[in-house]
């Protein structure tokens, strides 16, 4: 599967409110959210951009879709290099304000929400992650296996994509693809949809051989550079293989492990012996890719912490402290329990 492009808000003053809440009703009147849920969705987007305009430094407001077939969703995600908070718990409990409000806004939040997570580094960022859902989801019958989450945002002013991420989920292993069309606009983005198509038909867990059948897809393309990984959930152990620069990085409580990809362009020049690399798995660690839309020193372990939340929270952050707004970007998080 792919997941849909968020679309990204600046939110500097309050002009910016209307036109964020136009944007999300007509999302979820294209879900068929029912009235009561998209005044909801109105009240989210108040309280979030309030606060954003009120404490932040830098903030921002990204938004996508669910698109899950059964049970539709939004996603909004607010950025900010602001203050931060000590205690984001009690931060989310009616009554309880550091601005002399009546402390209202994110209780709010946390009571409309089907998932409401804030995550703060004081004087540093603070991510608020919030999803709405068209129905209350079920809680899953069994512990998963892993949690994979990408964060996908266009070139200021520029669409489609050039960037765009793949993950396929089995009881035997979990396979992903991270991939940046040369430049960026349509002809980037026509180059990187076919390698995530190309990804769909692959029966083997070799990077390697997705690699080569992405190349000879791409011939005739604009081009694109792209990482693909798969985790072994019986040997515990990835296995990955890139050509051109996305970084990919594997995370642990004790150490870091980096992976340095192969020089090439798929669909033009392709190394001739395809190295993969196997790394093994230690608890805790996460999986972590990013395109060059990401400035190169982002480091998942500047975030304490970050693994107690939804990895899309540990997307969202290093994207806020390095990327570029001069390119598309692109960041991927896969953690294993």
């Amino acid at each position: 599967m792919t997941d849909s492009l968020h679309r990204s808000y600046p939110v500097i003053d309050r002009s910016y409110v209307s036109i964020i809440k136009r944007d999300v009703r007509a999302l979820g009147k294209g879900m068929d959210f029912p009235a009561a849920k998209i005044s909801e969705l109105d009240i989210i987007v108040a309280e979030l951009t309030s606060n954003l305009v009120k404490y932040a430094q830098a903030g921002e407001l990204l938004v996508r879709a669910l698109p899950d077939k059964l049970n539709p969703g939004i996603e909004l995600i607010s950025t900010d290099a602001g203050p931060g908070m000590i205690d984001t718990n009690r931060m989310m409990t009616d009554g309880v304000s550091t601005g002399g409000s009546l402390g209202q806004g994110l209780g709010a939040i946390n009571r409309l929400a089907d998932l409401f997570q804030l995550y703060s580094l004081p004087n540093r960022l603070t991510i608020g992650l919030v999803r709405v859902f068209l129905k209350l989801p079920k809680p899953p019958v069994t512990v998963p296996l892993a949690t994979v989450q990408a964060l996908v945002v266009s070139k200021v002013d520029q669409t489609p994509c050039g960037d765009d991420f793949y993950y396929k989920q089995t009881a035997s292993s979990l396979r992903m693809f991270l991939g940046d069309g040369l430049g960026h606009g349509l002809p980037a983005y026509q180059a990187v949809r076919q390698a995530t198509r190309v990804m769909d038909q692959q029966h083997t867990d070799s990077p390697a051989a997705w690699l080569t059948a992405i190349h000879r897809a791409a011939i005739g393309s604009r081009g694109l550079v792209g990482t693909a990984a798969v985790y072994n959930f019986t040997s515990r152990k990835w296995t990955v293989c890139g050509v051109g620069n996305i970084r990919t990085q594997l995370s642990g409580l004790n150490q870091s492990k980096s992976y340095a990809p192969q020089n090439g362009i798929l669909g033009y020049n392709l190394p001739r012996l395809l190295q993969e690399k196997e790394l093994a798995y230690e608890p805790g660690q996460c999986l972590v890719m990013a395109s060059d839309g990401l400035q190169t020193r982002w480091n998942p372990s500047r975030y304490p912490n970050a693994n107690r939340y939804d990895p899309i929270v540990l997307a969202a952050a290093i994207y806020k402290e390095h990327a570029r707004h001069t390119d598309d970007m692109s960041v991927a998080v896969a953690r294993i329990y």
